[in-house]
């Protein structure tokens, strides 16, 4: 049985994190650590905690067997758990004893899953960073660039590819607070039935038992680097829904940016290009094209995690009593294939923005070709007022707009018309409506709003944030992270 990820281009960058084997490492790593915890309390000697994580690699297991086993039990903790402690009998035959005890499936397999967002964070959180630093050079290197903004596909005013490339940026910006967030997510403890029953009897006769048995947990958390929860959630899924609905914002974020590179990297248009490499975005059947693939398999993920959150969603709201039948189970693969696909997601978005073309010349022929009706907006803010009502009533708003739709493609016509509307005109600094003014207003460069506002404070946000970053987490795949 083999998943290599055919039916998923690209995911496979995803892979290393989210795989069969992270999951199971993941696993083993929740079982190792509990053993370490109980040492740390006293409760099994050192060696045994050695052993523990000695036995626990993922390399030596064949997780192709404990998926099939799984079957059985309905989750791959319990036949992991037999194989784990046939590998720790052959190091530490006395260690076994202290394998799981206290736990149930459900404490381990969440607490795995959590592990697992953790770990796909950590290359996650390093191609956002890669990307975000790849458009904040964008937005100050192109904060002059003269673009056609669009809305409902036409074009609308003037605006530039700074500006565009610094909302970009401002949307993967409002993720910083989500990530961090994921970097240290909740332990899963409470034992069989979320009383944490199981724990109290490693402490006999003790009259803290409770209290002990909360110290084991918090424990087991440090061990494994996790946050201990203020409750057991072994059927409230905020957890798995935070981690969820994070990894799909992710997708969505790069979505928006990839939709935007796929509509102005058409041809007709051409004022971006993606970043060509060997063999990427072929055509079997016409090798004349150079396709936006890595735009197409980011809008492809971003159409794809919805779905997913849907199936986490659904899941968390069929939980029942103090452990769940059956809900459990469908959240695992949605849960795992979003933190594949915002990984993969990630890096193409890495590479996508850092080799980004952008074509300025075709952006400003774009734009001039949508004539002086383009800046009809400013046109009408500044000449109306100063207009008296015409003959037949209209006002100067409507003069203005009848010149500016009757020479809506005639740059000179419209200079014309204008400047008969203005004659014996001033503006408020006293300047009169001449042929000077009347081409300033017709000059997109001057209708930019609060561009360089705009485009500077996302920029300070990122220098703060770049300020602010902690030196990125390691992940070593056979040792808790």
């Amino acid at each position: 049985m083999t998943d290599a990820g055919l039916l998923g281009p690209g995911t496979h960058r995803g892979a290393d994190a989210t795989d069969d084997t992270a999951v199971l490492q993941a696993l083993l790593d929740a079982e190792a650590a509990w053993v370490a915890a109980q040492a740390a309390a006293g409760l099994a000697p050192a060696g045994a905690a050695e052993s523990a994580r000695a036995a626990a690699r993922a390399e030596d297991y064949d997780v192709a067997d404990v998926a099939r086993r799984a079957e059985g039990g309905g989750n791959p903790v319990i036949p992991l758990l037999a194989d784990y402690r046939r590998r720790l009998g052959q190091l530490d035959p006395d260690a076994v004893r202290f394998v799981h005890r206290g736990l149930t499936s459900q404490d381990v397999m969440d607490t795995a899953m959590m592990l697992l967002v953790r770990r796909a964070c950590v290359p996650l959180a390093r191609d956002l960073r890669a990307t975000q630093d790849a458009l904040a050079r964008l937005a100050g290197e192109h904060r002059g660039t003269l673009l056609a903004a669009r809305t409902l596909t036409q074009h609308a005013v003037p605006t530039t590819f700074g500006l565009k490339a610094a909302g970009w940026l401002a949307g993967l910006q409002e993720l910083d607070e989500d990530l961090a967030a994921l970097a240290r997510p909740p332990l899963s403890y409470g034992g069989a039935a979320g009383t944490l029953a199981g724990s109290l009897v490693l402490f006999p006769g003790a009259p803290d038992a409770a209290e002990r048995a909360l110290g084991l947990a918090r424990a087991w958390a440090g061990q494994l680097g996790l946050d201990l929860p203020p409750h057991v959630w072994h059927t409230t899924r905020r957890p798995v829904l935070r981690a969820a609905q994070t990894f799909a914002a992710v997708c969505a974020a790069l979505g928006r940016i990839a939709n935007d590179v796929l509509l102005l990297s058409r041809p007709e248009l051409g004022e971006l290009r993606e970043p060509a490499a060997e063999g990427r975005g072929v055509s079997s059947a016409m090798p004349q094209k150079q396709n936006p693939v890595l735009s197409v398999l980011l809008k492809r993920t971003a159409l794809t995690a919805p779905q997913l959150v849907a199936q986490v969603h659904v899941a968390a709201s069929a939980f029942v009593d103090e452990r769940p039948d059956g809900a459990w189970q469908a959240e695992w693969p949605a849960l795992r294939e979003l933190a594949r696909l915002a990984v993969a997601a990630s890096s193409h978005a890495a590479e996508l923005t850092a080799g980004l073309v952008v074509d300025a010349s075709r952006m400003r022929a774009a734009l001039d070709a949508s004539g002086p009706a383009v800046l009809a907006e400013r046109i009408s803010a500044v000449l109306a007022p100063l207009l008296a009502p015409a003959a037949d009533g209209a006002t100067g708003r409507q003069q203005v707009q009848a010149a500016v739709r009757e020479h809506a493609t005639d740059p000179a016509g419209m200079l014309d018309a204008l400047v008969r509307l203005g004659a014996g005109t001033a503006l408020p600094d006293g300047r009169p409506v001449d042929e000077d003014v009347v081409a300033e207003l017709l000059e997109p460069a001057g209708y930019l709003g609060a561009n360089d506002l705009l485009i500077d404070r996302v920029l300070e946000r990122h220098q703060r944030a770049a300020g602010d970053r902690p030196a990125p987490p390691r992940s070593t795949p056979g040792a808790p992270a």
